[in-house]
């Protein structure tokens, strides 16, 4: 394997069309430890690069560098949320946006982007799936007032007025640990 200098590797990640230089390239990267988020975002903007290619690197990233995890699959979660939605139904990014809520469970971002990609037109992704994992994560958050704004929104796309203006309410309230939440 061909030691490649940083921008050698940020000049393939941007440019080459050949998976094997690229897969060449990031094996040097993760050989060096080289943990810079940006060098990796380049990469997964390469346009001669499929899904199943970007999310091979993604997942390396994440498991030599857990540190940047979090950002890692937010990333990618947005990044098939804006490229692949139309052909696969935001499956990519609602799996990476469930992967970013697993690696920082406080934060409450993953929790609105996710309910943000909900199409009521389409009604995808699944919203009862949706509103499940967004109930198993508030125990979790830091500050959970934006999440239960979006659970709001979410059980009115489900005809369930009472429980849209319970989580508007809540919302209202401030922010707080959700520990202790009612369910009904």
């Amino acid at each position: 394997m061909r030691n490649y200098l940083p921008d050698e590797i940020r000049q393939c990640f941007s440019s080459s069309t050949d998976f094997n230089e690229i897969f060449d390239a990031f094996q040097s990267a993760m050989a060096q430890k080289l943990d810079d988020l940006e060098l990796y975002r380049v990469l997964f903007w390469n346009p001669s690069l499929i899904p199943d290619e970007v999310r091979l690197f993604g997942e390396k990233i994440a498991g030599v560098f857990p540190g940047m995890s979090f950002e890692v699959y937010l990333w990618l979660a947005g990044m098939f949320e804006a490229t692949y939605s139309m052909s696969d139904n935001h499956e990519l990014a609602v799996e990476y946006y469930r992967k970013a809520a697993l690696a920082n469970p406080r934060a409450d971002e993953p929790f609105v982007r996710l309910c943000g990609i909900y199409d009521p037109d389409l009604a995808i992704p699944p919203l009862g799936e949706l509103i499940e994992f967004v109930l198993r994560g508030l125990p979790t958050l830091e500050n959970p007032s934006r999440v239960y704004q979006c659970l709001g929104d979410l059980y009115h796309y489900a005809g369930d007025p009472q429980q849209a203006e319970y989580y508007r309410r809540k919302a209202g309230e401030g922010s707080g640990p959700a520990a202790g939440i009612s369910l009904q």
